[in-house]
């Protein structure tokens, strides 16, 4: 069973996401509410896939892919960002995120994103 590290800085954000990941049959091994919990949680877990909240406090989710993909460059990291921030996400992309997904979460989108990536 694939292992996800959920990172955002909303609780309530991470709650609704573990719930859609958990019941699409996969297990959330930790969860991070800035980029550096994210980072410093993916060294010590090395989990199968990383969702990413662009905008957060401490470090946002671009400096956390950065530092993620410089630790690991296999990482797969999948941003999550609200709309309006495009251009974030396709600097996302070009730093090695591997999928996006729009905000608020769709359940359907959310296990499409996941298989492709897992698939990878």
């Amino acid at each position: 069973m694939a292992k996800l590290l959920i990172t955002d800085d909303a609780a309530f954000m991470r709650m609704t996401l573990k719930k859609m990941v958990t019941d699409a049959g996969y297990e959330v091994a930790c969860e991070a509410g800035n980029g550096q919990q994210a980072v410093d949680l993916y060294k010590e877990h090395r989990p199968d896939l990383v969702t990413m909240d662009i905008t957060m406090p401490e470090m946002n989710g671009i400096e956390a892919l950065e530092k993620i993909k410089h630790f690991d460059p296999e990482a797969k990291v999948i941003m999550c960002s609200a709309m309006g921030q495009q251009s974030m996400v396709v600097d996302a992309i070009q730093k090695g995120a591997i999928d996006f997904i729009v905000k608020p979460f769709d359940s359907l989108r959310i296990k499409e994103a996941i298989g492709k990536a897992l698939s990878r």
